[in-house]
C-alpha cells in the first residue's frame, strides 16, 4: 500500500523530481564541522566544586530520580540552559 503524503510533503517530492533541489557544496566539511561543535559543547572536561545546603542537594536528587538521571547531568543540564539563555522559569502562583 503506497504512503499517503500531506500536501507540503507531495510538493516538496515533486520539486525534487523536477531538480530543483541541490546539495550544498562542502557538505562533508560542514558536517564535520558541526560534528566538532557537538564534541565541544558535550566535552567536560573540568571539575567544579560547590557547596549547596543539604535540602537543595536533596531536592536535586529527588528531581534527578524523578527524570531518570544522574544527579550531577541534571545540574550541569541545568547551568547549561541558563548559560545559553534556555531556562525557562515557571510563573509564580
Amino acid at each position: 500500500m503506497p504512503t499517503k503524503l500531506r500536501k507540503e510533503e507531495n510538493d516538496l517530492l515533486k520539486a525534487y523530481e523536477r531538480g530543483e533541489w541541490r546539495s550544498k557544496k562542502k557538505v562533508a566539511q560542514r558536517k564535520e564541522q558541526i560534528r566538532e561543535f557537538a564534541r565541544n559543547t558535550m566535552k567536560k572536561d573540568k571539575r567544579v566544586n560547590i557547596r549547596i545546603s543539604e535540602r537543595d542537594l536533596k531536592e536535586i536528587q529527588r528531581k534527578a530520580v524523578h527524570e531518570g538521571l544522574p544527579y550531577q547531568t541534571l545540574i550541569s543540564s541545568v547551568l547549561h540552559k541558563f548559560i545559553n539563555g534556555n531556562l525557562i522559569q515557571r510563573p509564580s502562583h
